[in-house]
Parts: C-alpha cells; structure tokens; sequence
C-alpha cells in the first residue's frame, strides 16, 4: 500500500515539476519577445542586484509607473568601486537599473553624473519603447545616489 502512495507521489510531483517547466518557458519565451535578446539576458542575472553595505550614497526615486529603483554606491577616490541595485518593479526597471550600475562602475563621480537614460537603452537594442521610462528612472536614481554620497563626504 506504501508503495502505491509513493507512486502516486512520485507522479503528481512529476507531473508538478513538467507544468512548472512548460509555464516557465512560456513566460521566457513572451519576455524574449518583448524585451528583446539583450534585456532579457540581463533580466535572467541581473548581477547587480542587491544593496550596497556601509554604501557612500543611496538613491532612491518612484516613478509615476510606481515602480522604486533605489541605487547604492561606494566610492573612492573620486571613482565608484561599487554598486547595486534594488527595484520592487517591473523586470524593465530591473534591467535599467542593472544597466545604470554598471555603467557606473569605475567611472569617476562626474562622468556617471552624465549617464543618460539614451546611453542605458543603448546597451538594450529592441527594447520596448512604452518601456523607456524605466531607464530615465534608473538615471535619475543614479544621480540621486551620486548626491547623496556628496553631500555625505561634506558633512
């Protein structure tokens, strides 16, 4: 009797595991679609998400979308060291905020200062134009963690 159990078991979780799988590749296969190749390999890594412990400046902006991108930063000498990235939004404003951090990295404070949301949709060909906000959202979140960090140093 044990036996059965454990097969029948073993078969609704076989089952579970194929319709997880099938559901999954879907889902991928409409983002690829949609973001395009580029975003969406980003979008399976982003490598840069996280927080930045003991970070020299954070910014943090919500768009009108409501998604929040916050950036976190360490910098040294007048370069930025580190960086990451946290967003309750869409995969969109993951991605351009991934972007927008490492972009930063090893750039000085005044050149990342200049990084525009045209230089992140750069780096993602074919990404949906009613998308775009989300890179001027994670520009200006960049700026916003850049200010904050001079403003920490004068203090």
């Amino acid at each position: 009797m044990a036996d059965e159990h454990d097969e029948e078991s073993a078969r609704s979780a076989a089952f579970l595991d194929d319709w997880t799988s099938e559901l999954q590749a879907g889902i991928d296969d409409k983002a690829l679609a949609y973001y395009g190749p580029e975003a969406f390999r980003r979008w399976k890594t982003l490598p840069a998400m996280g927080r930045v412990p003991n970070a020299d400046g954070v910014g943090r902006l919500t768009g009108a979308c409501g998604d929040t991108i916050e950036i976190s930063l360490t910098i040294n000498a007048d370069r930025i060291v580190t960086g990451a990235f946290f967003s309750d939004g869409c995969g969109a404003s993951q991605v351009c905020a991934s972007v927008a951090v490492e972009l930063a990295m090893g750039a000085s404070v005044e050149a990342a200062y200049d990084i525009t949301d045209a230089e992140i949709l750069a780096v993602l060909p074919g990404f949906p134009a009613n998308e775009t906000h989300c890179a001027f959202l994670a520009a200006e979140a960049l700026r916003k963690a850049l200010q904050d960090a001079s403003q920490r140093s004068r203090s």
